[in-house]
């Protein structure tokens, strides 16, 4: 694919992946002593795959982005292109400043991504204004689409949207606020066919407020360990199975959630932890994050364990 097809055909194709299943972000496979681990990441998108997302985004927050480096980054985009062999669209990570970002965004359309997801940029915090020139910036140097990742120090405006929305690339945003107000204003100033998904740590915990404003799609990190609980709340709330979808806010994602809040980096290695208690080769964290600690790990079994009972699969 490789930046062929045009960015509405690639909004196209995301769009009709949100309306089917979870859009899944996989983890970066690492061996023990933190070197990357091809096979190991190979079989962990395999896997997601025969769960049905609607979209693949490797090497973003939950893939680690920030701990590869260029080499790392080109081969985790490679293959889960490969993998997904154009079943479904694969949006790879970048982030940083505007240059390094087009650096990042050269390297996945060498290695055949579908689109871009452009990660909050670094540290500094910026005016709306310079906020839409380092999309623009970013978009003149690729022809890869992009999703546009509003979370941390970047937050659009109505007329920054508008601006954005002109960029001939720039096809959505993700969301990480849960500000609906905000979000509200946002999706009202958007042209028609501009995506817009949940991207909220745990999303489904904001699933259906999203939906009140307009913005049923989200990403999912546990479908990276337990894509059987994944795929059931997407049914149930797809359905209106209100009862369902209250059993498993109540039984499983608000104790995930309680748990994930004990420390910081846990949103990223809790999903870890768990896809490792799965039988998955996905290895540790790297620095800065750390695995967890015993007493939550254990915590953390019990969870799943329970989780996976109430839709009928085991541990």
């Amino acid at each position: 694919m490789g930046g062929d097809p045009s960015p509405q055909d690639v909004a196209r194709r995301l769009r009709e992946g949100m309306a089917r299943g979870v859009l899944s972000f996989p983890l970066t496979a690492f061996h023990d002593d933190g070197s990357l681990d091809p096979d190991g990441l190979r079989a962990h998108v395999a896997d997601r795959l025969a769960s049905g997302p609607g979209a693949l985004f490797p090497a973003c927050g939950t893939g680690e982005f920030f701990s590869l480096d260029e080499e790392e980054y080109r081969t985790v985009v490679a293959i889960t292109v490969e993998e997904a062999a154009g079943r479904v669209p694969v949006v790879a990570g970048t982030g940083y400043g505007w240059a390094q970002a087009a650096r990042f965004a050269r390297i996945a359309e060498e290695a055949g991504a579908d689109a871009l997801l452009a990660l909050p940029h670094y540290l500094v915090d910026a005016p709306q204004d310079g906020l839409a020139a380092q999309l623009e910036h970013l978009a003149a140097r690729t022809p890869l689409p992009i999703v546009a990742y509003q979370r941390g120090q970047v937050a659009y405006g109505t007329d920054t949207l508008r601006r954005i929305a002109r960029i001939p690339n720039v096809i959505g945003v993700k969301d990480g606020h849960s500000d609906l107000d905000r979000l509200q204003r946002l999706t009202l100033a958007a042209p028609d066919g501009f995506l817009f998904f949940n991207g909220a740590a745990t999303a489904e915990i904001q699933a259906r407020a999203y939906a009140t404003v307009g913005v049923p799609a989200y990403s999912s990190a546990v479908h990276a360990f337990a894509p059987e609980i994944a795929g059931a709340f997407f049914a149930a709330l797809r359905e209106g199975e209100e009862g369902t979808v209250d059993k498993l806010l109540r039984d499983f994602y608000v104790p995930f959630v309680e748990l994930r809040d004990r420390a910081p980096g846990y949103a990223v290695s809790l999903v870890k932890a768990a896809a490792r208690l799965r039988g998955q080769r996905v290895g540790p964290v790297r620095a800065p994050l750390t695995d967890p600690a015993p007493a939550d790990l254990a915590d953390l079994k019990a969870l799943l364990t329970a989780g996976l009972d109430l839709v009928g699969a085991s541990l």
